[in-house]
C-alpha cells in the first residue's frame, strides 16, 4: 500500500472516494486488527496513511516526530513515511476548524459542550479553545479524564451555545439514535456532529428543525483529507478547492427524494432521473408490494390504512441509509414526521407540484379513486408537502423538463 487509511472497521468510510477526487494517486482502505497493528506499524510498508478509530493514540509510540498540534491534542490521524522515519500530524484539527468556519459559527466568548472522550473530542477541545470559546466542557458517561457527566450537563450547563458531538451515537447503522435532548438547551446556537454517515444525523436534523446552524462531519472529513494530501505530496490546495471537493462528495452521496400527490409524476420523473444520473431507482410502493405480496390498494382494503402506514414506515426506515439513489415515495409518506426525518438523513426532498386540474383519479390509488377524493387529499396535504420539502418542482405537462429542473437544483 502506498497511501491509504487504516482502522479496525472501515466499511462505512468515504476516504477512498475523497482522495480519488483530490488527485490521481493510489489510496486504499486497510482494515487492521488490533493483533496485527504492531506488525503493520513496524513494517512501515507505506508512503503515507490516515489513521482512524481505534489507533489515533496507539500510533504515537511508532513515530519519529509529531507536529505541535498533534502533540498537544494527543492524537494523530496522518502519518508520513519519510526516508524510513514516521512523522505524525493531526489534520482533524484543520478539518474541524474549517468546518466551524464553513458553517459560520462564531465560538468567541461562547460556551461549548463537546460530547465524547476520544481523539476527535480532544481535537474539538483544542479548536474551540484556540478560537476563543469562553468555556469548553467535555462530556462522558462516567465523568473521567476531566469530563463532566451527562447528568451534570443537564443540571448545570443547559446554557451552552454550541454542542459538538464526537461520539458514535447516531452513526450508521444506528442512525435513529441521538446523544442529547436539544430541547433542554434554550440558548443553543449551533450543532456540529463529527459523524458523516448518515450525512445528517438525528441531532443535526433536530437542530435544523429548530432553526439552528448545524452540519454533519462530511465537510470536516473532506477538509482533513485535503490537508493530508498536502502532507503526502508536499503541495498546497486552496480553500476553494476543498469546498469544491465537498460539494462533489455531497452531491454524489445525497439521495434525491420525490414527494407529491398520487398522479403527480413521481415514478415517471424518478425513472428519468435514474437514467440520466445512472442512479438506482427505488419506488416505496413497489417495495411495499414486494414485502407484503399485496398492492397498496389491497392492503387498504384488507387491513386498513393504519397497517399500510406501518409497513410504509418500515420500508422508509430500511431504505433511508442508502446513498446515491432516486427515491419515489407514496403520496401519504410525508404525513409521518418520522418518515420525513429518515428520508432527510441522506436525502434532499423535491416536492413534485402538479396542478390539481392535472391530477387524474385511478382505481389503483386507494385515497385518490375519484375527483372528490383527490381534491380532499390535495387540500389536506399541500401545505405538508411544501413544508417538508427542500425544493418545490413544478410538473405541469413535461416530466423530462421537471427532471432536468431537479438536476439543475440538485447540482447547485
Amino acid at each position: 500500500m502506498k497511501y491509504g487509511c487504516i482502522g479496525e472497521v472501515l466499511g462505512h468510510s468515504f476516504s477512498k472516494e475523497i482522495h480519488a477526487k483530490i488527485a490521481d494517486y493510489e489510496y486504499e482502505l486497510c482494515e487492521v486488527k488490533r493483533d496485527d497493528f504492531d506488525r503493520f506499524m513496524k513494517e512501515r510498508s507505506f508512503s503515507g496513511i490516515n489513521v482512524t478509530i481505534p489507533y489515533k493514540s496507539a500510533v504515537i509510540p511508532y513515530l519519529y516526530e509529531i507536529d505541535a498540534s498533534a502533540k498537544s491534542i494527543g492524537a494523530v490521524n496522518t502519518v508520513l513515511n519519510k526516508d524510513g522515519k514516521l512523522y505524525g500530524y493531526n489534520t482533524d484539527y484543520y478539518g474541524m476548524r474549517f468546518l466551524i468556519e464553513h458553517l459560520g459559527l462564531k465560538l468567541i466568548d461562547r460556551k461549548v459542550v463537546i460530547l465524547g472522550t476520544g481523539g476527535t473530542s480532544k481535537t474539538a477541545l483544542a479548536v474551540a479553545t484556540n478560537i476563543g470559546a469562553s468555556e469548553v466542557f467535555r462530556v462522558s458517561r462516567d465523568g473521567k479524564e476531566g469530563c463532566i457527566t451527562y447528568a451534570e450537563l443537564y443540571e448545570r450547563h443547559t446554557d451552552a451555545d454550541i454542542i459538538i458531538n464526537t461520539t458514535p451515537c447516531g452513526m450508521y447503522p444506528h442512525g435513529d439514535e441521538c446523544p442529547v435532548d436539544l430541547s433542554k438547551f434554550p440558548r443553543l446556537w449551533g450543532v456540529i456532529d463529527a459523524i458523516y454517515n448518515p450525512l445528517r444525523t438525528v441531532i443535526v436534523t433536530e437542530a435544523l428543525k429548530r432553526g439552528l446552524k448545524a452540519e454533519g462531519g462530511l465537510f470536516m472529513l473532506v477538509a482533513q483529507a485535503v490537508r493530508a494530501a498536502e502532507i503526502f505530496h508536499d503541495t498546497y490546495f486552496s480553500d476553494e478547492f476543498t469546498e469544491e471537493i465537498y460539494k462533489k462528495m455531497l452531491t454524489g452521496k445525497e439521495n434525491i427524494v420525490l414527494t407529491g400527490m398520487p398522479g403527480s409524476g413521481k415514478t415517471t420523473i424518478g425513472k428519468i432521473l435514474s437514467e440520466k444520473l445512472s442512479r438506482e431507482f427505488i419506488d416505496t410502493d413497489l417495495l411495499i408490494e414486494k414485502e407484503t405480496g399485496l398492492t397498496p390498494s389491497e392492503i387498504f382494503a384488507k387491513y386498513g390504512e393504519a397497517e399500510f402506514r406501518r409497513v410504509e414506515a418500515k420500508i422508509i426506515k430500511d431504505i433511508s441509509p442508502k446513498t446515491s439513489a432516486i427515491i419515489a415515495t407514496g403520496g401519504g409518506a410525508i404525513l409521518s414526521g418520522e418518515n420525513v426525518d429518515a428520508l432527510k438523513q441522506n436525502g434532499r426532498i423535491f416536492f413534485i407540484d402538479r396542478p390539481l386540474c392535472n391530477l387524474m383519479p385511478t382505481d389503483d390509488r386507494p385515497l385518490a379513486r375519484d375527483r372528490e377524493a383527490i381534491e380532499k387529499r390535495y387540500n389536506e396535504r399541500y401545505e405538508i408537502y411544501y413544508g417538508t420539502c427542500d425544493v418545490k418542482i413544478a410538473n405541469e405537462t413535461d416530466a423530462v423538463a421537471a427532471a432536468n429542473k431537479i438536476i439543475e437544483e440538485f447540482e447547485k
